[in-house]
């Protein structure tokens, strides 16, 4: 129910099920669910399925927010709708960058899995949905999005990932393997970064997408430097594997790998950002209690990539040694 007199409209919640599920949902398109649950496919499950979300995670977002800032379409109104997050609401709605990171996760991990994993496809199959459809809807219900920006975006993922489909292996061919693969993986993400659209205000996509471009860069060097010195904690004997048995001993291992991953991920991410933010306001000359500085692009970008780079770097090559001390694998 909608109250109108004030400046931002007010609601009030009859369904908090429904609520928290819609809250949740959305939150899996949010960087604390990047940092947190994806890398714990590379870490409990197979880093081949993480090599390939991570890949497409960063192909789909960063041709959805540059659609986002070239076509301009502007959000849903508020009122009438209630807007339940205020972080992006200066970025433009078509398409949903949700929609399509949601499409993206689902149906990689589903199309990439069977050759690996042991599992049911049709059980795959309506998890994927039920869990794209959820984030979908999220976006709707926080008012962030219309039914189009939602449609499209879906459609657009599953357009690109039709595309890509048949040059998945090529390329994880060439990601492992060739000399060239880390200098590409740094230099054509940097690039994006540095030439991403211009606008008239500042939103966050931007910075968003450095931050993604910067995750999908450590990660791929850290693959290939895996690779290279043949420890890719890949499963091992035939493939596909079983799915790991849910023993009480395997869970205690798993939760105490997402712990200690997410200390490790998250402590890199504070050093590196102190840090990165240190060296360009020094190097730019910029007061250290100017928060609005690092919404320059020359500051922006770089304290962005190097920062999510040496936190990709970290997930995919130091994290498994630390298990291995702490006897975790």
């Amino acid at each position: 129910m909608l109250m109108t007199g004030c400046s931002r409209p007010q609601y009030e919640v009859r369904n908090w099920l429904l609520h928290f599920l819609f809250l949740f949902s959305a939150g899996l398109g949010h960087e604390i669910f990047y940092i947190t649950c994806l890398p714990c496919i590379h870490w409990s499950l197979d880093p081949f399925l993480c090599r390939r979300l991570v890949n497409m995670w960063c192909l789909v977002m960063y041709i959805g927010q540059v659609m986002k800032d070239t076509l301009k379409l502007p959000r849903p109104i508020s009122p009438p709708v209630v807007k339940l997050e205020t972080r992006v609401d200066a970025e433009y709605g078509l398409p949903s960058t949700h929609a399509m990171a949601a499409t993206a996760i689902s149906f990689t991990v589903l199309l990439s899995a069977p050759s690996r994993i042991q599992f049911q496809f049709e059980v795959g199959l309506l998890i994927a949905l039920t869990l794209s459809s959820l984030v979908c809807l999220s976006r709707l219900y926080t008012g962030m999005h219309s039914v189009l920006d939602v449609i499209c975006g879906a459609l657009i993922s599953a357009i690109i990932m039709f595309l890509t489909y048949p040059y998945w292996e090529t390329f994880d061919r060439f990601q492992l393997t060739s000399h060239i693969s880390p200098i590409a993986a740094l230099t054509l993400p940097l690039f994006l970064s540095y030439t991403y659209p211009e606008l008239d205000h500042y939103t966050t996509t931007r910075g968003d997408t450095t931050t993604i471009l910067g995750v999908g860069a450590g990660c791929s060097v850290g693959y290939w430097v895996n690779e290279q010195l043949g420890q890719t904690f890949e499963p091992q004997g035939v493939l596909p594997v079983p799915l790991p048995t849910l023993t009480a001993h395997a869970l205690a291992l798993g939760a105490a790998r997402f712990v200690v991953g997410v200390f490790a991920l998250v402590g890199t991410r504070r050093v590196m950002k102190t840090l990165s933010l240190q060296v360009l306001y020094l190097w730019y000359r910029v007061a250290k209690n100017d928060d609005s500085a690092r919404r320059r692009r020359e500051i922006e970008v770089p304290y962005k990539f190097s920062t999510y780079t040496v936190v990709g770097l970290v997930n995919s090559i130091l994290v498994n040694k630390v298990f291995i001390l702490l006897g975790l694998l």
